[in-house]
């Protein structure tokens, strides 16, 4: 029956493992979603809402970033794991004042995090005193007295730390990035810190803007796409339709990955005849199965290859419209080393130059990927080659051409454009100083990693966490818990339990906030209660609104924006000059600051509430030209890079399950690659663990090894042997975050880099 959680915490790991599938979606994922949706809110609940989910009038999905189509959307415009991220926020299972009686915090501590999701939507703010072992039900008045007292009480506003999740608003997130300035620091680290900095990072280097440059309908007209280190059958499930749609127009698809995905492999469109009862749609014409870490001296060798090929190159836009290309090329063609490239990629030339053969045959291509290049210590340089190999043939700036990084989390790229960074560039300071009458701080801010460090150095002494699960999400877990436990406040602005709320600072707030899926009803300074909505960017740079249906889950529960408001009002008192009962009543005045601050928005207001919302300006898509310092898009020449595994090791990815969104675990079971009822599972190749004596079924501890000579231990892992790359392994996080040290980082970006790591594979220790 909907509305009741599992009453206890039972044994979960007992993975259960057939093999892998070789196709995505179709009828056992309606099935799937459909049973999920009505477990937590039952049958008309489940309808009335999903039938709601991307469309025009409807609510944004709470998962992940992917655009909807152009013109329009089906009647049923969501995915299996959407339904799942939806079901798990519109359900009837509440956490009341009494489960925190029955429940200390010691106890939530012992829970797993899939427990701890089940038990349902937060109802009242919570309270944990200093020495305290059971959190308490308190007023909002009391919530921001606490957070204020605390904040006014420290020695500077740097050693506060103000950090978003990829669920916040655009107008929660300018309202949040705003006080933390009036209140004095920049140190507003999100979720971008852990996943697409590099890709940030990486691309305002090259071509001016750290966003892709293509629209959803620029893969209908592309040639080729390439898919590395991504995989949408999990994580970006409505991408599928997109390149189903785009093969039925010729598009070739090249997939590089070390792992082979169901959903890359064959689509079930659930939406089609075909889908349902048929064999689908064949994605893949070429799968590259390149070894951890591969991908630069991949697009390196392909680079290489164009440089020699005659005809290959666009000589026109090369002049026209780039920096840096003799540098460049002198750098690639000294790399001609076939072993080593062999030995990096983990490929045959004969693959490579297949590819090769799809690269000159296309005339407009696309470049996709996500975590799988970007969570290197290389990551920058490599996302950088993939910008040298699409400016060589002209294909940025161009229909069906372009560089398109999937974001992970619905408004992650909405936050980050609101002035979620906690390096913001001096002409978004100029302009809030301007608009707002106050002089923003200008000294960077902490980011993710940093900010850790910090809470553990007695740096920082309040966190604030405006969504997410900031323990689960972030590597090095002892370290990171040591450091939340170190904190005089932390404090988490939530619509469920999770793991956070169990590793506090000396006292803790857990608030609870309005979902997508609610009505949002704000009194404005009129004393009129009008219905608000709230606009969202997805990943490629669309705006557009999103209206919550359902009821409140409870009477207690306050919009982000209304408690970003109150708490501003709280702690900078009268002295302050921002309107924030104003912008608590009316979102509509906040989107008309945001367009007098951030170019792109102007006239906000009047184009959201066109159907389909607005593209935001793109230079080096909409003019072919690039904001860079050189004016010019830029080559770049770094040296390739690769991890390499001494003899008798593996290179670990982490990496999600199909029952998963980042670190929300809806279930216990990874249909597509043949996992069931268990998480604590390491996929390895069957010559790799047979040569280590390891059967499929054996249990095995994860011991990752460092240049400084320590180690760190994830134990009690079910080895699978899987049809991965040789010498590579894979396994899930947040389970092996332990084993990523805080250091561990992309250059550049300062991105956890926990896509290849170092680890041997041994018997596990006696309890």
């Amino acid at each position: 029956m909907a509305g009741k959680p599992p009453a206890s915490d039972p044994v979960q790991d007992a993975p259960e493992v057939s093999a892998p599938q070789h196709s995505a979606v179709g009828l056992p994922a309606i099935t799937h979603a459909l049973r999920i949706s009505q477990q937590q809110m039952g049958v008309r609940r489940t309808a009335l809402t999903l039938l709601r989910v991307n469309q025009p009038n409807g609510f944004d999905c709470p998962g992940c970033a992917w655009p909807e189509p152009p013109g329009t959307t089906h009647t049923a415009e969501f995915c299996e794991n959407g339904a799942k991220a939806v079901a798990e926020e519109a359900t009837l299972r509440r956490v009341t004042p009494d489960f925190f009686a029955r429940h200390s915090v010691a106890d939530l501590a012992t829970r797993s995090g899939y427990w701890l999701g089940q038990q349902g939507r937060l109802t009242h703010p919570m309270y944990l005193a200093e020495g305290a072992d059971h959190y308490e039900p308190v007023t909002w008045e009391q919530v921001f007295d606490i957070i204020g007292e605390e904040l006014t009480a420290l020695d500077s506003p740097d050693e506060a730390v103000f950090y978003t999740s990829g669920r916040t608003s655009n107008e929660a997130a300018f309202l949040y990035q705003l006080f933390a300035r009036e209140f004095g620091t920049n140190n507003l680290p999100d979720c971008s810190n852990m996943c697409h900095e590099s890709s940030g990072s990486a691309l305002t280097e090259t071509i001016g803007i750290g966003k892709g440059s293509v629209l959803v309908e620029d893969l209908y007209q592309a040639d080729l796409i390439i898919v590395a280190g991504q995989n949408p059958g999990t994580n970006h499930p409505r991408m599928l339709t997109a390149l189903e749609k785009a093969k039925s127009g010729g598009t070739k698809i090249i997939s590089i990955n070390p792992l082979p995905e169901a959903g890359l492999e064959r689509f079930k469109n659930p939406q089609t005849p075909r889908g349902l009862a048929g064999g689908g749609t064949a994605l893949t014409d070429l799968f590259l199965q390149v070894r951890l870490g591969g991908d630069q001296a991949l697009f390196r060798a392909l680079n290489r290859l164009l440089l020699d090929t005659d005809g290959a190159l666009d000589e026109d836009f090369i002049r026209e419209h780039t920096h840096g290309f003799e540098e460049f090329a002198r750098t690639a063609r000294a790399d001609d080393d076939w072993d080593e490239t062999l030995r990096a990629t983990g490929l045959t030339r004969e693959e490579i130059e297949r590819a090769l053969a799809m690269v000159l045959s296309s005339k407009r291509t696309i470049v996709c990927w996500a975590m799988g290049l970007t969570q290197h210590k290389h990551s920058v340089p490599t996302i950088q080659e993939v910008v040298n190999f699409l400016l060589l043939r002209g294909n940025i700036g161009r229909p069906g051409a372009g560089v398109c990084p999937v974001r992970g989390h619905s408004n992650v790229q909405g936050d980050r454009t609101m002035g979620i960074f906690e390096r913001p560039a001096p002409a978004f300071l100029d302009a809030l100083e301007k608009e707002f009458g106050f002089a923003p701080p200008r000294e960077h801010g902490l980011d993710v990693v940093r900010a850790i460090r910090a809470l553990r150095d007695g740096q920082a002494k309040v966190f604030f966490a405006m969504g997410g699960n900031f323990v689960a999400a972030t590597p090095d877990t002892d370290v990171t818990e040591a450091a939340m436990r170190r904190a005089r406040l932390t404090v988490h602005v939530s619509t469920k339990l999770n793991r956070s709320h169990a590793i506090t600072g000396a006292r803790a707030l857990i608030l609870p906030t309005l979902g997508r899926t609610e009505r949002d009803v704000q009194t404005g300074q009129d004393g009129r209660p009008t219905e608000q909505f709230v606009t969202v960017e997805d990943s490629m740079g669309m705006v557009h609104a999103s209206r919550g249906r359902l009821a409140p889950a409870g009477p207690q529960l306050l919009s982000e924006t209304a408690i970003v408001a109150r708490l501003a009002r709280r702690v900078l008192g009268a002295a302050s000059r921002t309107p924030w009962e104003e912008f608590a009543g009316d979102y509509a005045t906040i989107r008309d600051r945001i367009a007098r601050v951030i170019p792109g928005f102007e006239d906000f207001n009047t184009r959201v509430a066109r159907p389909g919302g607005f593209a935001l300006p793109h230079a080096p898509r909409d003019s072919r030209s690039f904001p860079t310092a050189t004016g010019k898009a830029n080559f770049t020449a770094a040296p390739v890079e690769y991890p390499t595994a001494p003899e008798g090791r593996l290179l670990l990815q982490t990496l999600r399950s199909h029952d998963q969104y980042n670190t929300t675990v809806y279930g216990l079971d990874d249909r597509y690659r043949g996992i069931k009822n268990g998480r604590r599972v390491v996929l390895v190749h069957p010559d790799d663990a047979r040569e280590r004596g390891l059967a499929d079924g054996a249990y095995t501890d994860l011991v990752s090894e460092w240049t400084d000579g320590s180690e760190r231990r994830a134990s009690g892992f079910r080895v699978v042997h899987y049809p991965t790359a040789r010498g590579c392994a894979a396994a899930y996080y947040p389970e092996t975050n332990v084993l990523i040290p805080l250091d561990h980082t992309a250059d550049t970006s300062n991105t956890p880099a926990s896509k290849s790591v170092v680890i041997r594979l041994e018997s596990p220790r006696e309890n």
